[in-house]
């Protein structure tokens, strides 16, 4: 495998920035790509089906949020294998993911597809929108297997140091999704069931492609079908560390969802800005999100050969790069924040809320560079029960109760609302430096030994 690099050895800001970079332009992708479904069916669909498309793509989402927890926890074990240099451990993980993934995905597709109608109703979805939220749901449920291949696939290409590889499947699932989404959609008027089933074959294609890819370039390791079955240790460290990743994401979704909750009972102006912020500050963390992704794999790599200081050295690297992008994000929102919200909306009033909460609300892009970050450092380390906890007690001691807080205040605007965030994450920066110190020490106890 040509794209494979070790990434415990050379300039270590110099190899973090290399090996981010198709990260952070994956992530951009992915991004653009969820937005195409909405774009498309807005433009050439009935409103029940955007209807139907926007409220699909939420509980899929949060059902791809195991998918991805357990292709994360198989990326970090894999780096950690590989800079150990044990080929025989990284085949037996190899085989165990397959088998688990299989399952996994299976069992989700299952209970998605049959419990659908009470999701739909639970989430109070318009009576127009009901079947085809139905429809899209169903198709999309299927697609859940070729997502949980192609994460895995692209799971272990980076843990072995090849994130450029993965960002072509990406870009080939892009190009597909946007032909289908036109040709379903605007020529065959499918609407919401034409959008997922545009999804779900472009996600099958990039998995298939990456499939291919693995077979003719190799692994980069010895690996057979003999290898392939029920290795219970594997399968528990796959169980171990992805379980709070699975966690932490999806309660921290359910809190968005908890704190849309709170603000709609302000009025449709201030909700439709806080829509508008939430799908810019999206796009703003891409950055981020990237370099702490590839903070996690490099991090991996670098536990597993023992590399303490160089990993922390990586964990600073993605912690002063992704600081320097939120810094030029939180300027660009004080500056040009009004022209930045004016992208997602033409309603004069929206966008003047808008602009006061982008103002206070990117303040995070700064604290997130530190979190994500330190975030990535930990997985890395295997600590991913840490990084659940104290994610969790910035959300739900700090987030939402401070949302709830600013709400019920007399003359409080989305200016203040906009604090509840930053002023949460500032609960996990403390948290995560107190528990860096104690991983400092005991690394250096582990070193002495």
């Amino acid at each position: 495998m040509k794209e494979k690099m070790s990434l415990t050895e050379g300039n270590v800001y110099k190899t973090l920035l290399t090996f981010a970079v198709p990260f952070m332009l994956a992530q951009l992708l992915q991004a653009l790509y969820g937005a195409v479904d909405l774009m498309v069916v807005g433009q050439f669909a009935a409103t029940a089906d955007v209807s139907a498309v926007s409220m699909g793509s939420q509980i899929m989402y949060l059902a791809s949020f195991v998918v991805l927890g357990f292709a994360s926890a198989v990326t970090v074990l894999m780096g950690q294998y590989f800079g150990a240099g044990q080929e025989k451990r990284l085949a037996k993980l190899m085989g165990a993911a397959i088998v688990f993934f299989i399952f996994i995905s299976v069992l989700l597709s299952v209970l998605v597809a049959c419990f659908r109608r009470p999701i739909v109703a639970f989430m109070n979805t318009p009576a127009e929108a009901v079947e085809p939220a139905l429809d899209y749901i169903l198709i999309c449920s299927i697609g859940l297997s070729f997502v949980g291949g192609y994460n895995v696939v692209c799971g272990i290409l980076r843990a072995l140091g090849d994130s450029k590889t993965p960002l072509l499947f990406v870009a080939i699932a892009c190009v597909f999704n946007i032909v289908l989404d036109i040709v379903l959609v605007r020529n065959f008027h499918m609407g919401a069931g034409g959008a997922a089933l545009a999804t779900s074959f472009a996600q099958g294609i990039s998995f298939l492609f990456s499939l291919i890819y693995l077979r003719k370039r190799g692994l980069g390791f010895p690996f057979s079908v003999r290898d392939i079955g029920l290795h219970w240790d594997q399968i528990w460290n796959i169980i171990k560390i992805g379980t709070p990743i699975v966690v932490q994401n999806s309660l921290t979704e359910m809190s968005f969802l908890l704190i849309t909750m709170i603000i709609n009972g302000m009025g449709l102006v201030v909700s439709a800005a806080v829509g508008v912020v939430g799908k810019l500050v999206g796009f703003l963390f891409i950055p981020t999100i990237g370099m702490s992704m590839a903070v996690s794999a490099m991090c991996a790599q670098n536990y597993g050969a023992g590399k303490f200081d160089r990993a922390r050295e990586c964990m600073k690297g993605g912690i002063f790069f992704s600081f320097a992008l939120g810094a030029v994000a939180v300027v660009c929102s004080w500056l040009f924040g009004t022209s930045m919200t004016s992208l997602f909306t033409s309603d004069p009033e929206v966008v003047s809320q808008a602009t006061l909460y982008l103002k206070t609300y990117s303040l995070d892009c700064v604290l997130v560079a530190i979190i994500f970050n330190m975030n990535g450092y930990f997985n890395g380390f295997g600590q991913t029960f840490f990084t659940m906890a104290h994610s969790l007690a910035a959300t739900f001691l700090g987030r939402v109760p401070l949302t709830f807080l600013f709400s019920r205040m007399s003359g409080v605007t989305l200016f203040e609302m906009g604090l509840a965030v930053p002023g949460s994450t500032l609960i996990s920066v403390i948290l995560c430096i107190w528990y860096l110190q104690r991983m400092k020490k005991r690394n250096a106890k582990k070193k002495e030994g």
